[in-house]
């Protein structure tokens, strides 16, 4: 289609070239210019020839706009057109002397532009025939006419060679043409796939020039400096003041590393890295590619991967601790039982069951942490669940029930999709927390309330409430960290169990203080709530 194109382009310019050089003829012949020899032996011939050239030509515009017939029909039409009104000239002015001639070279050449080599070649060879027949009338038939072969035989050779060098470096034009697009498809196909894939990076990219401007830039960059609108083009200093500060500090170093460095000024905590582009030569490409990573991200990372590891590690461990521990217990439990055992040595064997048990508990938990990215979901009716589970409680944490209150405060029946062991699990580990501080409540009876919110529209999250004593502000940053505890008989693992729990079922675990009732709320993320039956 491409090629096409570009013959009707070709055509429209020659059809051109034939307009002028037929009016212009006609301009010499109606002003009185007309130089030596032209029209010098027949002038009527000469001005017969010149009308009907000019009528030829406005005449070949029509089916030029139309585009029928097609353009190599009218390539022969045209070639054909112009050997016989310029014999017909070249004739009417003295023959091959004239140097009208010329013209049919023109002819040719535009020929072999736009047609095989075959078919430019006879157009070559008819149009040195019909030089060589009209030398030979000349002399046949004219009385004072002097056939020059020498020169139609050099004008055919000069018409053959025309065709043959045009037409291979048309050919070669054409091939170089068509290389050039599929290269210019190449690139625009690379480009677009660049900026797909720099779009869709989590990495912040900016490309900025010498001036300081910046030349691109993704989402995610955007989303890090808090920049949604600004243009591309902009100076770097209205994307982020900054980031302009680092990238002129890192300008004026003499000795440019590509180091990152964290900012933490930035609406988003990033670390930066600046890399300076290769120029090729060429100032106007010069500039630097500045690299932009969410610090909470690459944190986060990091401790996934050293988390990973440490399951990995403590999952092996656990499985080698757990054969010696059942046989220290089972043999604690034969030695209590032994009626030879002194009483002052019974509170020893009561030491070994406590230990040996909370053992046991960090084994299972350690084991339950490998088992966090199998999530079974299920659509939940949450507060008719919540209701059975209460009934639970009574055997798994004694003494709960009677200082636990179920709220409520839900609209509608709010349904989420959640794996309902990983649910019961997370709130047996947050009860079990507040229960034992609600029982340190100074002044006051424990309590602990669970307690529903949200539906038909608004966030969905259920609430463990104690009023045991306030977390202290210093350990506040560690709450979710595995093995921290504050307590003499905690492993550290339940609540750091129960956050993984929860991202495993794309919700989220936070900790709240409500004035002096200290508050754990999960909240299911929009993902996991199925839309309500209205």
């Amino acid at each position: 289609m491409e090629t096409v194109q570009k013959a009707w382009r070709i055509m429209r310019l020659i059809t051109l070239y034939r307009v002028i050089l037929a009016i212009l003829f006609v301009l010499l012949i109606n002003t009185g210019y007309l130089p030596d020899p032209l029209a010098s032996t027949h002038p009527s011939l000469f001005n017969t020839a010149v009308f009907a050239y000019v009528f030829a030509s406005l005449l070949a515009i029509y089916p030029l706009l139309l585009r029928t017939p097609d353009v190599i029909w009218q390539v022969y039409a045209h070639t054909s057109v112009d050997i016989i009104i310029f014999i017909l000239l070249m004739h009417a002015s003295g023959g091959v002397t004239s140097g009208l001639g010329m013209l049919l070279v023109v002819s040719i050449a535009n020929a072999s532009m736009l047609l095989a080599g075959r078919m430019s070649v006879f157009f070559a060879a008819m149009a040195s025939i019909v030089v060589l027949l009209e030398q030979l009338y000349t002399q046949l038939y004219l009385q004072d006419g002097q056939a020059n072969y020498s020169m139609a035989g050099l004008l055919g050779l000069a018409l053959m060679v025309t065709s043959v060098l045009a037409t291979v470096l048309a050919r070669q034009a054409r091939e170089n043409a068509d290389l050039a697009h599929a290269r210019g498809l190449d690139l625009e196909n690379m480009s677009e796939l660049t900026e797909q894939v720099i779009s869709q990076m989590a990495t912040g990219v900016l490309v900025v020039d010498q001036q300081q401007q910046v030349r691109l830039i993704n989402e995610a960059a955007r989303r890090l400096l808090d920049a949604p609108s600004q243009s591309v083009g902009a100076p770097l200093q209205y994307f982020s003041t900054e980031l302009n500060l680092q990238l002129r500090l890192w300008l004026s170093e003499s000795n440019r590393m590509n180091v990152k460095r964290k900012v933490d000024t930035l609406p988003a905590s990033v670390w930066v890295q600046i890399v300076n582009i290769r120029s090729g030569g060429d100032d106007r490409k010069a500039g630097v590619l500045i690299f932009l990573e969410d610090a909470a991200l690459v944190d986060e990372q990091s401790q996934q991967l050293r988390l990973a590891g440490l399951g990995r590690l403590t999952a092996g461990i656990a499985h080698e601790i757990r054969n010696p521990l059942s046989s220290i217990r089972h043999a604690g439990a034969l030695l209590a039982e032994s009626p030879n055992l002194p009483s002052e040595d019974t509170r020893l064997t009561d030491i070994i069951c406590e230990n040996t048990s909370r053992v046991n508990r960090i084994v299972e938990d350690v084991l339950q942490l490998g088992n966090r990215d199998k999530v079974n979901r299920e659509t939940i009716d949450l507060k008719q669940w919540l209701q059975g589970y209460l009934e639970e409680v009574e055997y798994s944490i004694p003494g709960l029930q009677t200082y636990l209150h179920f709220e409520d405060r839900s609209s509608g029946k709010p349904k989420v999709v959640f794996d309902a062991g990983h649910l019961r699990q997370i709130l047996s580990n947050l009860l079990q927390n507040a229960s034992h501080f609600a029982q340190l409540a100074s002044e006051q009876a424990p309590s602990v309330v669970l307690r529903i919110s949200g539906g038909r529209s608004a966030p969905v999250f259920v609430e463990v409430i104690n009023n045991g004593p306030p977390v202290e502000e210093q350990y506040l940053d560690r709450l979710f960290e595995p093995f921290f505890t504050t307590t003499t008989k905690g492993t550290g693992l339940g609540l750091y169990l129960s956050r993984e729990l929860a991202q495993a079922n794309q919700s989220h675990l936070a900790h709240q203080q409500q004035d002096s009732y200290t508050c754990f709320r999960l909240t299911f993320s929009s993902q996991s709530i199925v839309e309500e039956d209205l």
